[in-house]
């Protein structure tokens, strides 16, 4: 595809996804998430040429730009849509598909210092929401979703939903995998440990207790 058609083909893509787009010329000049696609695509092709200081010095200008923070090792497919955009992190070791639309906040990144692939890879046509963290080498499915501040840690099928903290799958190929999901019922590790802990504070307080009744009757029938 020549290099005005592919141009064109991403900012065809902005009118396709925000119906507050209105004209060619305001999207070009306007849309951060445009840009920092447009600047990746520069520092990839340094960075395939192990130019790396070039591509890293040409990404933090982006992410000074935009506040979209895009390495550039990162591999993307066409017709990639950041919505508003700030915030965005893309890892270096990440694959993004075709048709990908990703929200401000929404972090792929790794989980450590591991080597190799350490990023996600994200398939042809999936939607990760607003705030979403996808981490660590694992494979968001085709035509999946990602919920707004999901944090997901596990590969999502095909046609799937995935919303929690840590994320689950909730629907697939369109049917709910868990009926009457409440999502105001979202795991909370926090409470459920502070619980844990007051159930042993008042064990250790009827320990207490009767440690001091049996002290209590000794002194008496001294």
């Amino acid at each position: 595809m020549g290099f005005f058609k592919r141009l064109k083909e991403d900012m065809d893509v902005v009118f396709d996804q925000d119906p507050a787009a209105r004209t060619y010329f305001e999207v070009c000049l306007t849309y951060s998430g445009l840009h920092a696609i447009w600047m990746h695509r520069i520092a990839h092709f340094f960075f395939k040429r192990r130019l790396f200081f070039i591509a890293r010095a040409i990404s933090q200008f982006s992410r000074f730009l935009t506040g979209i923070e895009i390495h550039p090792g990162a591999k993307i497919g066409r017709r990639f849509f950041i919505d508003h955009g700030m915030g965005v992190v893309i890892g270096e070791t990440c694959e993004i598909g075709d048709d990908v639309t990703v929200f401000q906040g929404v972090t792929l990144g790794g989980t450590g210092k591991e080597k190799g692939k350490r990023h996600p890879t994200i398939k042809n046509n999936a939607m990760i929401a607003t705030g979403a963290k996808v981490l660590g080498n694992i494979i968001i499915g085709e035509s999946s979703k990602v919920g707004g501040g999901s944090v997901v840690l596990k590969d999502v099928p095909d046609h799937s939903t995935v919303v929690g903290v840590p994320g689950r799958v909730v629907v697939q190929n369109g049917e709910k995998v868990r009926k009457n999901l409440d999502h105001h019922k979202l795991p909370d590790p926090v409470a459920d440990r502070c619980d844990l802990l007051q159930k042993e504070i008042d064990m250790l307080r009827e320990e207490i207790a009767k440690l001091k009744e049996v002290n209590d009757h000794a002194n008496n029938h001294l």
